[in-house]
């Protein structure tokens, strides 16, 4: 179930973003600049010198360059001879993620003040705050606002918590009063966004990075890091950690490391980069470095800054398909291949689970959406499902085998809910059975007819999105032979 309150926060090395929470707590205006002292505004030459000079890269998952957006809203505005506006994107709508959250919570100072900078550099005439309906750091950001002068009009617009709160396109569809989902097409936001002027669009953590560079400088800004990515990151670890928390630590520091200060169990593979991330194996953690070219380099990805391992007493394949269901339900619903596109993806996923279909079911489902719909959402999702099929492949013939694993699912994944709380199997009394075949006509999806025409399936729980149709089938049966039972604990 999603937390309702802010994890605990840790810091491996020096503390930048996480300064001063071990004597304030949170940081409110006098504590903020008795922490990190005081900043004055950069014109616009002198924002993109620094944002080039760090090589600022947004926090939100893309990674994309914060000069290069810098540039572009500068350019559309002079173009269009518009005003612009600043975004902040603090939705955070992915249940894994809590970084930002840690930021509105006991730093707002610092996202308020790099927006600030950047409202100044592009003479902004707005600046608007997105933030979720679940009321976590709303309250904090507000009381910041009070305490300080900002530089033009500010605003928090309050959008839903869903998992494509955090798409740009989708915030500033929300800001602008239409419905909070991603536009149909491709838009670029320093064009036209919220109402219709080039807009500055960029995650929280990458406004306080801002913030924290503005004061120190580039040269000791990159005093900590790795040359193409200096700085410090934010982590959000969960799953089975023994310690979760929200971590800030240099780039180039070892995953290891990490994953020992939150007490990460041995298990069969960690999720990087949250639910549109990439899995990695066990042995691939051992040797990958938080950074964004370290984590590809073993094969994840450092995406959103999101850290989440699985231990060895959970079924990873279960965990994962219950993600993908997850995710099929989050769809705008919009577009084909996403809203029929990733229900046959998660369908794909639980019959590759149940043992009745092989991986290259996933595959190709995955394929049927990779690069085809009207927002990433798709994409990242065929991402999650293919990386799961190709790390947990000794899973997969345990699976395909017919025995299962034999671990249960214990949602460890972050998911809001318990998605299967009270798994059931099938099971056939075959002192009744006569051949019928009446069940695999009903659910032919996970019942088989063998070659004696008797009905086969697998051992494992029946799959969520099968359930109805298991219970039709235990209905129908002429003799009673079929049963749906309760898997043991």
């Amino acid at each position: 179930m999603r937390r309702t309150t802010v994890p605990p926060v840790a810091c491996v090395g020096e503390p930048r973003l996480t300064a001063g929470f071990a004597e304030f707590g949170r940081l409110d205006l006098a504590a903020h600049e008795e922490t990190h002292g005081p900043v004055g505004p950069l014109e616009a030459a002198g924002l993109l010198r620094l944002a080039e000079g760090i090589q600022l890269k947004g926090k939100g998952g893309a990674g994309f360059p914060f000069a290069r957006k810098l540039r572009a809203v500068l350019d559309s505005c002079e173009r269009q001879d518009l005003g612009a506006v600043v975004v902040v994107n603090a939705t955070e709508g992915e249940p894994a993620s809590w970084k930002d959250k840690v930021l509105l919570t006991r730093a707002p100072h610092l996202i308020l003040d790099g927006a600030a900078l950047a409202a100044y550099a592009l003479d902004a005439e707005e600046i608007v705050l997105g933030v979720t309906d679940d009321e976590v750091g709303r309250g904090s950001l507000m009381e910041a606002l009070a305490e300080r002068r900002m530089p033009v009009p500010t605003s928090v617009v309050t959008v839903p918590h869903r998992f494509i709160s955090g798409e740009g396109g989708a915030l500033v569809n929300g800001i602008n009063g239409l419905p909070h989902i991603p536009p149909g097409t491709k838009k670029r936001s320093s064009d036209s966004g919220v109402n219709g002027l080039p807009t500055l669009l960029s995650n929280a953590e990458t406004y306080a990075q801002l913030a924290v560079a503005a004061r120190l400088g580039p040269y000791e800004y990159a005093s900590l890091g790795t040359d193409d990515e200096p700085g410090t990151v934010l982590l959000t670890v969960t799953g089975a950690a023994g310690r979760p928390a929200v971590v800030e630590c240099a780039a180039g520091t070892p995953l290891r490391d990490i994953l020992d200060l939150c007490e990460v169990p041995d298990g069969p593979g960690i999720l990087t980069g949250g639910y549109h991330g990439k899995w990695i194996t066990a042995e691939a953690a051992a040797r990958a470095e938080i950074s964004r070219k370290g984590m590809a380099a073993v094969g994840g990805t450092l995406g959103a800054g999101i850290i989440v391992p699985l231990g060895g007493d959970t079924c990873p394949l279960g965990e994962a398909a219950q993600v993908v269901r997850y995710l099929a339900g989050e769809s705008a619903g919009q577009c084909g291949p996403c809203k029929r596109g990733l229900p046959d993806l998660a369908r794909a996923v639980d019959l590759a689970v149940a043992g009745s279909q092989p991986a290259d079911i996933v595959r190709a489902a995955a394929g049927e959406v990779k690069g085809r719909g009207a927002c990433s959402h798709p994409d990242g999702t065929a991402r999650f499902a293919l990386s799961a099929v190709e790390v947990f492949v000794d899973d997969l013939r345990l699976h395909a085998a017919g025995e299962g694993c034999g671990r249960r699912v214990k949602g460890v994944m972050g998911l809001p809910g318990a998605p299967d709380a009270a798994p059931q199997k099938l099971t056939l009394d075959w002192s009744r059975c006569d051949g019928h075949g009446l069940c695999a006509h009903v659910v032919p999806d996970f019942i088989r007819l063998d070659a004696n025409g008797y009905p086969a399936f697998p051992p494992t729980p029946v799959p969520t999105w099968l359930r109805e149709g298991a219970s039709k089938a235990v209905k129908v049966c002429p003799e009673l032979a079929l049963r749906l039972t309760k898997v043991d604990s």
